[in-house]
């Protein structure tokens, strides 16, 4: 798949309905994710796979993801938030 093809798809799947998701997902996808290795866009997509209880869950602290390339891309996302 080409990465035309892969962003609105991703974009698409970062729309969660809670906002606190949505307001970090979406513009990741818009200007981080091309800075990504290969790795971790497909970490990402896993990322995008989960549900949304353990998403908010890992983004606010409250827990962890027991893989550590998703909690790795976790922190990634929230380090441009904190920019």
């Amino acid at each position: 798949m080409t990465e035309l093809m892969i962003k609105p798809r991703l974009r698409w799947a970062c729309r969660r309905g809670m906002l606190e998701l949505d307001v970090l997902l979406a513009p990741f996808v818009e200007e981080g994710y091309d800075a990504l290795s290969l790795t971790q866009k497909h970490d990402f997509e896993r990322l995008l796979a989960a549900d949304d209880p353990d998403l908010f869950s890992w983004f606010m602290g409250h827990g962890k993801a027991k893989d550590p390339a998703l909690q790795a891309l976790v922190a990634v996302i929230l380090d441009r938030v904190r920019v």
